[in-house]
């Protein structure tokens, strides 16, 4: 995936669930990879990362009210 398209979806995700893009960052590059390791098909590996990090983050988000 280019990187200009994980700087997007990184963006993105800090800007809706208003947290710092470093650590959405960190948290999408090590779905990306979990995802990775067992996938025979990579094409939908962002998509399930970017869900996955959204689904954290809310969690953590939700947490701490």
């Amino acid at each position: 995936m280019p990187k200009q398209d994980v700087q997007q979806i990184v963006h993105a995700i800090a800007e809706e669930t208003n947290t710092p893009e470093e650590t959405v960052a960190q948290f999408y590059a090590e779905a990306v990879d979990g995802y990775r390791a067992g996938a025979r098909i990579l094409d939908y590996v962002p998509l399930f990362a970017a869900r996955k990090v959204r689904e954290a983050l809310r969690h953590h988000d939700a947490g701490r009210k």
